[in-house]
Order: structure tokens, then sequence, then C-alpha cells
């Protein structure tokens, strides 16, 4: 019974933490990015909700292309501290009369797992973003087929939602 209740309070401690530290994160981005933009240009910050779940940031590099990447916690399995960054390419398809964009992308990245073997990988995202005219807010959805290639060969399948909030001068269309 006492090494149950040590398990237990070691599985909170550390979900805790990883709280503590997504919102001091959030929290310090708020502070030193200034006023929102349009989110096809600049940088954004927000959650992703599924595998896994955390913190996401992108930083558009140029027109259609962008930089994302996640801090984040996965569920699967073991629980343990996920990290990934990928390089994207958009396609954009604007509906003037909706005030709204679906952008479709696709690209590639890496990522660590970090469980009791990290693993190390290749992500292949494919998503939908759909950006608001005039607005900051970033919503996406995506699957992400995984090629993990250390500490063993295995093939896996992500997939999640997310929103960001993207700071800097806004612009309009």
């Amino acid at each position: 019974m006492k090494n149950l209740c040590g398990l237990v309070f070691v599985t909170v401690t550390r979900r805790l933490f990883m709280v503590r530290s997504i919102l001091f994160f959030v929290f310090i981005a708020v502070l030193t990015c200034g006023t929102l933009q349009a989110q096809d240009k600049g940088f954004g910050l927000g959650i992703i909700l599924g595998e896994p779940t955390g913190i996401s940031g992108k930083l558009w590099t140029g027109y259609g292309n962008a930089i994302d990447g996640a801090v984040a916690w996965s569920f699967d399995d073991e629980d343990a501290v996920y990290l990934h960054g990928d390089f994207l390419f958009h396609k954009f398809y604007q509906y003037k009369e909706w005030r709204h964009r679906l952008l479709p992308y696709y690209g590639i990245g890496g990522r660590l797992k970090f469980e009791d073997r990290t693993k190390a990988g290749i992500r292949i995202p494919l998503g939908m973003n759909y950006l608001l005219v005039n607005s900051p807010l970033d919503f996406f959805i995506e699957v992400v087929p995984l090629l993990d290639l250390a500490p063993s060969t295995e093939f896996s399948l992500d997939g999640a939602i997310g929103i960001r909030y993207f700071f800097g001068k806004r612009n309009s269309d």
C-alpha cells in the first residue's frame, strides 16, 4: 500500500510540474511578444490536444512555409514528455465571401519522446488550417504518420487539433 501511495504521489507531482511549466512558458511568451497579428505571418503560440497534448508554436518563414513545434505530454502507452518540430508547406485557398481561409498543409519533421527508452523518429504531418480573416487565431487539425528510428524501428500514427494566437502587428485582407 505504501508503494502504491508513493507511485500515485510521484505521478501526480510529475503532471503538476508539467502543467506549471507549460503555463509559465505561455506567460513568458505573452509578456515578450506584443500585440496580435494576422495568422499567416509572424509567430503564434497556443495549445495542441490529442497525441500529443501541450503547447504548440508556429513561425511563418515565407509565403506558404512555416516551422512548427510542440512541447507536450504523451499519454500513449507510457506517460512521456514529447517534443517535435516540422517544416510545413501550405496551399492557400481564400473564400472572401466567407471571410476565412482553408490551408491544407504537409511537411516533414522529427520528434523525441522521452519514455523509459527514448524514441526518436520522423514525422510527416498532414493537416488543415482554418484561418479567420482579420483575426489572430489559427485553428488546425492534423494526422501524422510517424516512423521511429530509435531505439527500434516502429510505425505509428498521431492526431491532434489545436488553436494558436499570433503576436505582433495585425494585417488585414
